[in-house]
């Protein structure tokens, strides 16, 4: 070990010593993104020196082992990805789901994003109250959302609805939404019992048509978390 100086800020959490590879492996497990040596020093309480050196062997081990992940070094930061020998295996998972109906974290955040949009991730989580990336990333990858653009302002990436959204619910164009945007008060307002209308009306929409939408288990944990947040 070094004796450089991890990175520190305001609201830095007091945390025991971690292992340094099983906590690096825990953080890149949930991060969307991928992310800098000197974030996940941070994270994980260790010298930037030693994440980096970590990180290294980690990507070495894993290939080693022939595991059907990877960590790889892209765009400035570390992130999992799976290993493209497997992809046909997670390309059945998913078209296996397409015929699931929508789980109700799901239609939540669809909702949201249908009477919103375009809207950011953490304005999302703002209106539902709980983390929304497990459910946004599933909803992009069914093609029922996609990105646009940027927030002026924050940088944050914006979401919109999509053409199949659109198909899959049997609407010529978003004015034939079920009209209940204008009941939608600002998020500093948002009710769960306005927001159950909003989903409910596309919950019905989506029935009518079986929409797909397999929820992963980060999408599952994501969902108890949010009728926890509601107890």
């Amino acid at each position: 070990m070094t004796d450089q100086h991890v990175p520190t800020g305001p609201h830095e959490l007091e945390l025991e010593m971690l292992d340094l590879r099983p906590a690096l492996e825990a953080v890149l497990m949930v991060a969307d993104q991928p992310l800098d040596h000197l974030t996940l020093a941070q994270a994980v309480g260790h010298p930037p020196v030693d994440v980096e050196q970590a990180l290294g062997e980690l990507a070495a081990e894993y290939t080693e082992q022939g595991r059907g992940f990877e960590l790889r070094n892209i765009a400035g930061g570390w992130r999992f990805f799976t290993r493209e020998e497997f992809a046909g295996a997670v390309e059945r998972f998913i078209l296996d789901g397409q015929q699931a109906r929508l789980t109700q974290a799901a239609l939540e955040t669809m909702a949201v994003v249908a009477y919103r949009q375009p809207i950011s991730r953490s304005r999302i989580s703002a209106i539902r109250g709980v983390n929304v990336d497990g459910v946004v990333r599933t909803l992009v990858t069914r093609g029922l959302i996609e990105e646009d653009g940027v927030d002026a302002e924050s940088g944050a990436i914006l979401y919109r609805t999509t053409s199949y959204f659109l198909e899959r619910m049997g609407l010529g164009s978003l004015e034939e939404l079920p009209d209940i945007a204008g009941h939608l008060p600002e998020l500093e307002d948002m009710e769960d019992e306005v927001l159950s209308g909003a989903e409910d009306a596309l919950g019905e929409l989506a029935n009518q048509d079986s929409i797909g939408d397999a929820e992963a288990a980060a999408v599952a944990e994501e969902t108890d978390e949010d009728d926890d947040a509601r107890g």
